[in-house]
């Protein structure tokens, strides 16, 4: 069979005329060029290599656009793309950025939603399947969602109200087995059981919810695909049809590493080893590698410390043989953040010290815990963010830098701001042993940055900053990872005869009054924090001096969803980098 031209496939129209020996064709090719640009690119592997038959095969049977498909998370829609009109994107090299990793409805009219974030997908279907029952309307509605996205809370509700519509509604559950690392939840002991009996076993969760259910047991297969799909078209009741597929199908080292290769850096394509890897020492001075033996540490010392996950083992730096070796006091509650707080809390109220790890984007699914179960309560929780950054991940779907603004004002919760490794270890150790409120340590970056002349304290239950110089009638409040570059600001003024008065607050949530009482007649304040500005820490401190005669500039990030941008352009446009900070005392002493 002859080679497809792939730039000439510019939408699902082109690929119906086709039989299946061309659409295993096509697949076959999707894969290959998709191989390519991810080993000199990097991105989402493993789950995008499992999915190309059944993309394919939704597409071929299905009228899209004007049928609706939601990909759950949607970080397995790269063959969607492919197929909907961007294959440049993923042919050329010098187009490779064109298009993001998720579903993004400003590039194309197949994508509904910009979705990052777990477990939304049925719901977000079942409303659209409504709005077309409202309207009299009779197009097919599908959700695709993977078995380690049934995990999340709003996964169950979602199901629990598409099953009760009583019209057209598919939902296609992709079981590869995995999560973003194991599955874990009684779920999956459901989902076992139905690929072990091909889907005949009883109980079976979806039945019971009132859905009728059908099952694929090669989930790859082209032909047994289309069959399936081609009898829940235009079915007028709730279905979910089962796939039991492979994750990272076609590429051996992701088939068995699946892991490690759910998401990666470019790599070499015969033997999988990353083409930029860090240096033991690099990895030695991650946030992430020196969490995991700190609470290694902490949980050998102490059998009633515990170490938590939602779903995400790697970014607290829990490998596989680091999870072993915590045993029953790692626990991974799966993609569920809100069960991952209120597991914690309950651990608490139990007498264990829970320590909560999160990505700072995926925080935000879980504000309502962080409230009630935990402030509310005094539940002495640890909280551990990471990525909670400007130079974070730049994705609009997964951005890092809303927490300060999220969290710091929730009542008896305590957000903290270490500025360095000394730091950041001196307040993990304080927030476990203490019993009073739930506490939040920001980590500030990626990278562990030492600085040994940092005072650290026994005790952070009271804002107690810290005056590192003391000098004029300009003060600098570097917040967290900030204060680097308040310092690097500092040096430069020093250079040129300007002697600043720098601060390190240490603490996000509350003010030291006495401290900023102390700058009352100052000429200029200016604080920094790695945050929104709307409702961070600096408008506290703004808010504080009120009518004093004190100038207080507030630098921090705009209050918008950002999109991929460049880090040293949004640090200068926000005036963030030590020059411009420089100059605004400048301007300030004319």
């Amino acid at each position: 069979m002859k080679d497809i031209d792939l730039n000439l496939i510019n939408s699902p129209a082109d690929i119906r005329e086709m039989n299946v020996e061309e659409l295993n064709q096509l697949a076959a090719e999707l894969r290959s060029t998709l191989l390519k640009k991810l080993s000199a690119h990097g991105g989402h592997i493993g789950p995008n290599l499992g999915m190309i038959e059944a993309v394919v095969a939704l597409h071929y049977v299905f009228d899209t656009p004007k049928d609706k498909i939601v990909f759950d998370v949607s970080h397995q829609t790269y063959p969607h793309k492919m197929i909907t009109g961007r294959m440049k994107a993923f042919t050329d090299p010098a187009h490779y950025d064109d298009v993001t990793g998720y579903t993004n409805p400003d590039e194309s009219e197949y994508d509904l939603y910009s979705l990052g974030h777990t477990s939304s997908a049925v719901a977000l279907a079942a409303g659209l399947a409504k709005a077309r029952d409202l309207k009299g309307e009779k197009e097919n509605v599908i959700a695709v969602i993977g078995d380690g996205s049934l995990s999340g809370g709003v996964a169950f509700e979602g199901l629990d109200y598409g099953a009760t519509l009583g019209s057209n509604f598919i939902v296609v559950v992709n079981d590869n087995q995995m999560s973003i690392a194991e599955n874990h939840g009684g779920i999956y002991a459901d989902l076992r059981l139905l690929r072990n009996t091909n889907g005949t076993a009883e109980p079976n969760l979806f039945r019971s919810m009132g859905y009728a259910y059908r099952y694929v047991h090669y989930g790859n297969d082209m032909r047994s695909l289309i069959e399936m799909f081609k009898s829940v078209k235009d079915i007028n009741y709730p279905v979910v049809v089962h796939i039991n597929t492979m994750k990272g199908m076609g590429l051996p080292v992701a088939e068995s590493n699946k892991e490690e290769f759910h998401y990666n850096g470019p790599f070499n394509l015969e033997t999988g080893a990353p083409l930029h890897g860090e240096t033991p020492e690099e990895v030695s001075q991650d946030y992430s590698d020196l969490f995991a033996r700190k609470m290694l540490d902490k949980m050998a010392e102490d059998k009633k410390v515990v170490t938590i996950t939602a779903g995400t083992p790697g970014v607290l730096g829990f490998d596989k043989e680091r999870r072993q070796a915590a045993g029953s006091q790692f626990i991974d509650v799966a993609i569920a953040e809100q069960s991952a707080i209120d597991v914690a809390s309950g651990l608490a109220k139990g007498g264990i010290r829970p320590v909560v790890g999160f990505v700072s984007s995926f925080l935000q699914r879980a504000y309502d815990q962080f409230s009630q179960d935990v402030a509310l309560n005094r539940q002495p929780v640890t909280f551990v963010v990471f990525y909670g950054s400007m130079f974070g991940m730049n994705d609009e779907t997964h951005l890092g830098f809303f927490d300060i603004a999220l969290l710091s004002n929730i009542p008896n919760l305590l957000y903290l701001a270490p500025t360095c490794k000394e730091e950041f270890e001196a307040m993990l150790d304080w927030s476990v042993k203490q019993t009073e409120k739930g506490v939040v340590i920001r980590t500030p970056g990626s990278m562990a940055v030492s600085n040994p002349e940092i005072k650290v304290l026994n005790d952070y239950s009271n804002p107690q900053y810290e005056v590192v110089r003391q000098g004029g009638n300009v003060a600098l409040i570097g917040a967290g990872s900030m204060f680097g570059i308040m310092t690097s600001a500092a040096d430069i003024l020093a250079k040129e005869g300007v002697e600043v008065t720098l601060i390190n607050p240490r603490n996000l949530s509350e003010l030291d009054t006495e401290t900023l009482d102390s700058l009352r007649d100052y000429r200029l304040v200016i604080t920094a924090e790695d945050g929104i500005i709307d409702g961070g820490y600096g408008q506290k401190v703004a808010s504080f001096f009120g009518e004093d005669p004190v100038k207080v500039i507030n630098l921090g990030l705009p209050k918008k969803f950002l999109n991929r941008y460049n880090y040293a352009d949004l640090q200068k446009e926000c005036g963030l980098t030590p020059e411009q900070i420089a100059e605004s005392v400048r301007s300030a002493m004319k």
